[in-house]
């Protein structure tokens, strides 16, 4: 009987484990369907992305990564609303041939209203497979010019300037003959155009008050993409925005003409806190950081590198005047210094609008270093005319307690010491642990008294 039930318990764990087994088996053979997230929706997908300000190395990355998520999602159109006063010529190439390269067709739309593409922004427009401006936008003024805003040596001048042109009539040569001229024109002359006149010339294809406006004029354009036909469809289209990350947002801060002064401001004076006060990491520490942020902005603005030697001079200058007894004479010409190399190094005429700072704000920093500087000094002077008190004597006026009783001599402890002590003339005997006063000293005893 005992054997019997075994038997049946063990057969029916085998038949369990048979069942379960089959219908493992039998779901594995179920063919499992996913949809993409973009076939989700019968709308078409369109990528919507911002370029806003000077050229700089991040966008690269952000627009690589748009175009990933336009092929990701297989998307219709990318839409790059593009608003740049320009940037460097290598920097502008990487970004049209990415453009040329996307396997997604790209609208270049120059936005918000009163928007620029100049400069470099200008080929970026061209390269798009649609060019469209918003109303009150401009285009052009493409002359290419030195990395610190000079005009460049007349025979290289020549040499970049053909190399432009004929990049820009490849790519506005499908637009007419028209379109060349006008964006030869803002390469040899730096002419610039106004929305309606670029369109004139079918420079550009639309002009838009929006996306939503540009949508609906692309809609049912036929183009050619890698050798075929394709037809845009962006009726009822969703539209899905790629921003920017943190760290690009970040690094497009670091190119504001205004952040870079501070930065460099504040880096420099750190810096000059750590070497008057060795010893210490922080300040040093956050003065390196502010410099190599403030490094990096300099690296991609078009700056007078004059005004950087400049602000170094006016800073020595500070430092002199701690150190020499001029009493603030050299920090009022260290702040005078600062504020002309700050203006030379941004604002001067070699360096273009969009390069510049604020002319308050330099003034601002500059009062307020050398404020700064001044107090130093203040502190300084007084800690240098101070009598210089060493010894016993640094002793009389200071507070104890009484070792030992006090009557009239005893054992008292001051400034973490003990002394032989003595009652002043006239005292009251100080009994154990009571407070006292040093009076005056006479040899090596300390005359007391109750504090």
């Amino acid at each position: 009987m005992i054997l019997h039930c075994c038997y049946n318990v063990s057969m029916n764990k085998k038949r369990t484990l048979s069942i379960l087994l089959f219908t493992l088996l039998a779901l594995s053979f179920i063919p499992v369907t996913s949809k993409p997230v973009a076939a989700q929706s019968d709308s078409p997908v369109v990528i919507s992305m911002n370029f806003n300000g000077p050229l700089t190395p991040v966008w690269r990355t952000y627009l690589q990564r748009g175009i990933d998520q336009a092929v990701n999602l297989d998307a219709e159109l990318i839409v790059v609303e593009l608003n740049t006063p320009g940037g460097s010529i290598e920097l502008m190439n990487n970004l049209v041939q990415q453009i040329l390269a996307s396997p997604v067709p790209v609208a270049v739309y120059v936005s918000p209203q009163g928007a620029m593409a100049a400069s470099a922004g200008t080929l970026l427009v061209l390269a798009g497979d649609y060019a469209a401006m918003s109303p009150d936008s401009v285009i052009g003024a493409a002359s290419p010019v030195g990395s610190q805003g000079e005009n460049i040596a007349t025979t290289e001048e020549a040499k970049v300037k053909e190399i432009l042109k004929a990049s820009v009539r490849a790519m506005a040569e499908r637009r007419g003959a028209d379109a060349v001229t006008l964006a030869e024109s803002a390469i040899q002359d730096a002419k610039a155009a106004s929305a309606k006149e670029a369109l004139t010339v079918h420079l550009v294809d639309f002009i838009a008050k929006d996306v939503t406006d540009l949508l609906t004029q692309i809609n049912g354009q036929t183009l050619t993409l890698d050798g075929s036909k394709v037809v845009v469809h962006t009726t009822n289209a969703r539209v899905v925005e790629v921003k920017a990350s943190f760290i690009e947002n970040l690094v497009g801060t670091l190119v504001n003409p205004n952040i870079v002064f501070v930065l460099l401001a504040l880096g420099v004076q750190a810096i000059l806190i750590e070497l008057s006060h060795p010893g210490g990491w922080v300040a040093g520490f956050i003065g390196a950081i502010l410099l190599a942020l403030a490094g990096y902005g300099l690296g991609i603005l078009p700056v007078n590198w004059f005004g950087l030697v400049l602000i170094g001079i006016s800073f020595i200058l500070f430092i002199l005047d701690i150190k020499a007894p001029t009493h603030g004479a050299l920090t009022i010409a260290g702040v005078a210094t600062f504020i002309t190399g700050a203006l030379v190094l941004f604002n001067s005429a070699k360096v273009p609008i969009f390069g510049r700072v604020s002319v308050p704000l330099v003034v601002g920093m500059g009062l307020f270093i050398g404020a700064s500087f001044f107090a130093i000094v203040m502190i300084a002077v007084r800690a240098m005319r101070a009598p210089v008190i060493t010894g016993q004597s640094a002793l009389v006026g200071r507070n104890g307690l009484a070792v030992t009783e006090v009557n009239p001599t005893g054992i008292v402890q001051v400034a973490g010491e003990r002394w032989s002590a003595k009652l002043a003339e006239g005292e009251d005997p100080i009994q154990v642990d009571e407070r006292v006063e040093v009076v005056k000293t006479e040899g090596v005893k300390v005359v007391v008294k109750k504090s």
